[in-house]
């Protein structure tokens, strides 16, 4: 429980990072915030190998690249099921998965 609860404060602090890093993502309040961290965990867990495996082709001729996509969509639909998550565009959902992934991975790295 203890994992799960870390996990989900890693991925709404990156969300954070990321609404200020970048101009096309934005979060109104804390709520709103710890509902997307929570939802975007939860997409990633169920559909995002879903969505791997049957794009495994395109993964395999883009050399993983394609991952990148994937990510950006589940970050996208986040912003289209939670209000007062607004994302601007599928650019800005794109940069945002990518600095989330990279915010995420330094955390997770100074934690442990």
């Amino acid at each position: 429980m203890r994992t799960i609860l870390l996990k989900w404060f890693i991925n709404a602090l990156a969300l954070y990072i990321t609404s200020y890093l970048v101009k096309g993502i934005q979060v109104s309040g804390t709520s709103a915030l710890l509902l997307a961290a929570a939802l975007l965990g939860i997409l990633n867990a169920v559909i995002r190998p879903i969505l791997i495996i049957l794009t495994l082709p395109i993964n395999i001729l883009t050399l993983g690249l394609f991952t990148f996509f994937i990510n950006g969509l589940m970050l996208w639909i986040v912003s289209f099921l939670i209000k007062g998550f607004m994302i601007q565009g599928f650019l800005a959902a794109f940069l945002g998965a990518l600095i989330i992934s990279l915010v995420s991975w330094i955390i997770n790295w100074l934690i442990e």
